[in-house]
């Protein structure tokens, strides 16, 4: 037997595996893996790494674990060997029905490599690496089990690690009893001294096994990404540079020069002026730094150095373009067609196809007319994958008031795949699934009436029209015993959108017009009640809902024969006239009347509420409330203007201090071309005032007179100095 001790993921052992294998031409081969995927390994020469097993528990697909396989990882390369070689293959690790039944993992806190490389004077354990195992060619296989061994005197592994390390053996001695002879385990160097012999008594080992809980697995490949294999912490020891080893792994004549020539090419790409003369420049320091360092060879600290002084030139926006695109990676794996799939992923996977929306590890922007069939065909697949909670779009804001087209930013992330097949149960299509998903969530009875709104907006967009019966359903009910305007009022919008959807994508929704009018009455008949005695934090919240409703108004008030907007801005004049609501409140819906050209007497208005008979932080309410909507209308209408400078005028000092706060964040609000024109307003004003106080007292004298003579007073000095 031969225990062949490896790093995850490191092209060095990946290689020194595969050479090995060549030489020792096992019987069979035994790799740390789940022993369920043993079925799983004939389908890995049709899969493209970076792969993993994906284990699940069916039904609660919160118990989950990945082992990820990259390229350059040790065992991807041993079931290579295995496969085209017609060697058995089979995993050896403890059963993940047994790992998904414990509730939580121990952490394994020791780190062998750091402690070797600390021993050896490094402070980074990569960097010992590389330059100890992957610059080599080979890996010494021997010593670095010596060294295991060394590290381990004394250590007693938890309860976890001593399982796994006992199925291990477990697993070797079954494939003696087989009649294999000249087995090779491929295992993390860890485990090396606890599977050399000799072993622990097999009655020792299944008295630890016989007690582990365990539960139902199923397990399958599912493509994986280099940025999740970056960021992965659990089996696999991720890697944080899997493109700079995947360039070590397959490029294996001048991987310096050719990785340098190949940043090069990405900053030309984005127009960066980059020349040959710049690689051979980068090469050489590279080289040179690698040489003052004692390194073997220039590794990716030396090479990002030298793209970053030469290439760069010192600047770190381009060295973080060639860190996502080449150290990190874009590379997104895929499995074999015949690949055990739930049907849900063989269905979202064929409309990939027929779609023309391959999922890409990079985010990439997406934009579609929905009047052209293709676009729409896609539009409803990225909303009905986020139904049932695979994010694989982010729909961007809207840029026009166009309805016709949706901006989508793609990007696929491995566990995605966990998402479906948690919804598998749902139905075989993406479709159906989703559709099944929409009635589920509003025959639950714990969503609320704005997610009842939402859901059927997203029902819309999905085009689900199966599901709608359902879900407007619930959604009146849930409105006809709702009593509490703030949640009909935040409702609202989402339900006018979906009746603005239906008519636009050319989806069914019959009921939406009449449960939006509906909704409309009591936001009407309860506002006034609403608004009253509230605090300065619910009428913040109180005016997001309104403006939100007035939004929501104007689309329903396109509808021929449409009386909605005169209703609604006659339940706001109302409001406003009995004076009672928040300053805040009254102030914003006095400037929602004035702009929809209902109200007459705004000047009047505003200047009864900065009267003295309402106190200064009233005032200040009353006016951030006007102004919310922006500061042209100070610019234009000079009398509002003079009013809330004669306001501010003749506030005292403590009354100008109470209310700055609110006055400095209406006012902030306001563009600089905005706040630039109201100051020239205010001092062009001043300088008025100013040449009007300047009396020509000669000019003035007849008429001084003439007053004088009225009122049977006599003449003044001025008078008889005329």
């Amino acid at each position: 037997m031969r225990v062949l001790g490896v790093r995850h993921h490191g092209p060095g052992s990946a290689r020194a595996v595969r050479d090995e294998l060549e030489r020792l031409r096992p019987d069979v081969i035994l790799i740390e893996g789940p022993p369920e995927a043993d079925g799983l390994v004939a389908h890995a020469p049709g899969c493209e790494p970076p792969v993993a097993l994906l284990a699940h528990v069916p039904g609660d697909t919160s118990r989950a674990a990945f082992w990820p396989f990259a390229v350059f990882s040790p065992e991807w390369q041993a079931i290579l060997y295995g496969t085209r070689s017609g060697t058995p293959v089979r995993f050896c690790d403890l059963p993940a029905s047994h790992s998904l039944a414990v509730a939580e993992r121990a952490a394994f806190s020791r780190d062998p490599i750091g402690e070797l490389a600390a021993v050896a004077g490094y402070d980074d354990p990569e960097r010992w690496w590389e330059d100890v195992v992957e610059h080599r060619g080979d890996t010494p296989f021997d010593v670095i089990a010596e060294a295991m061994a060394a590290l381990r005197e004394g250590y007693q592994p938890d309860e976890r690690e001593a399982c796994r390390e006992a199925h291990m053996r477990r697993t070797i001695r079954a494939a003696r009893k087989a009649g294999y002879e000249r087995i090779a385990v491929v295992c993390g160097a860890w485990h090396v001294p606890a599977l050399t012999e000799p072993f622990p008594t097999a009655t020792s080992d299944d008295a630890l096994l016989r007690r582990l809980p365990r539960v139902k697995a199923e397990l399958t490949w599912v493509p994986w990404t280099y940025g999740r294999l970056a960021a992965w912490s659990g089996y696999g020891a991720g890697v944080t540079s899997p493109g700079w080893y995947h360039h070590l792994f397959t490029v294996a004549d001048r991987p310096v020069e050719r990785w340098l020539a190949e940043a090069a090419a990405v900053l030309r790409a984005e127009g960066l002026a980059v020349s040959s003369a710049h690689v051979i420049e980068a090469v050489r320091l590279a080289e040179a730094l690698a040489a003052l360092r004692g390194r073997p060879l220039a590794g990716l600290g030396e090479v990002t150095e030298a793209a970053r002084a030469v290439l760069c030139e010192g600047d770190e926006l381009p060295v973080g373009l060639i860190q996502r695109r080449m150290v990190v990676g874009d590379r997104l794996g895929q499995v074999a067609d015949g690949t055990p799939m739930v049907p849900l992923q063989r269905d979202l996977r064929d409309q990939q196809r027929r779609l023309r929306l391959k999922p890409e590890a990079l985010s990439r922007e997406l934009d579609l007319d929905l009047r052209k069939p293709l676009d729409l065909e896609r539009s409803h697949l990225l909303h009905r994958l986020r139904l049932l909670g695979v994010e694989w779009g982010a729909q961007e804001e809207a840029r026009g008031r166009g309805t016709f087209r949706e901006t989508w930013t793609l990007e696929w992330r491995p566990e995605y795949d966990l998402a479906l097949i948690e919804s598998a149960a749902l139905g075989t299509t993406v479709r159906a699934a989703a559709a099944q998903r929409a009635r589920d969530r509003c025959a639950s009875g714990v969503v609320s009436l704005a997610e009842l709104t939402e859901l059927v907006e997203r029902a819309l967009l999905a085009g689900l029209p199966e599901a709608m019966p359902e879900v407007l359903a619930a959604l009146s009910a849930r409105a006809a015993l709702d009593a509490d305007v703030t949640h009909l009022m935040a409702a609202l919008p989402a339900m006018v959108r979906a009746h603005r959807y239906g008519d636009v994508r050319g989806t069914p929704a019959e009921g939406l017009a009449t449960i939006a009018h509906s909704m409309l009455e009591r936001i009407r008949v309860g506002l006034p009640v609403a608004v009253s005695g509230v605090d300065d934090g619910a009428a913040s919240g109180l005016l997001e809902h309104i403006d939100a409703v007035h939004s929501a108004v104007a689309l329903l008030s396109e509808e021929p024969s449409s009386d909605e907007r005169e209703l609604w801005l006659e339940t706001l004049r109302g409001i406003c006239d009995r004076g009672e609501p928040h300053g805040l409140i009254e102030g914003r819906l006095t400037r929602i009347l004035l702009d929809a050209g209902s109200l007459q007497d705004a000047p009047g208005r505003m200047s009864r509420a900065m009267s003295r008979g309402n106190t200064p932080a009233r005032a200040a309410a009353w006016v951030e409330g006007f102004l919310a909507g922006g500061g042209l209308l100070l610019v234009h209408d000079p009398r509002l203007l003079e009013l809330v400078d004669s306001w501010l005028a003749h506030l005292t000092g403590d009354q100008f201090t109470e209310v700055l706060p609110l006055l400095r964040r209406t006012f902030s609000e306001f563009a600089a071309p905005e706040r630039r024109a109201i100051g020239d307003r205010l001092r062009a004003g001043a300088r008025r005032v100013s040449a009007e106080e300047q009396v020509d007292e000669e000019r003035a004298a007849p008429a001084v007179q003439t007053v004088l003579t009225i009122l049977g007073r006599p003449s003044t000095s001025m008078e008889a100095g005329a």
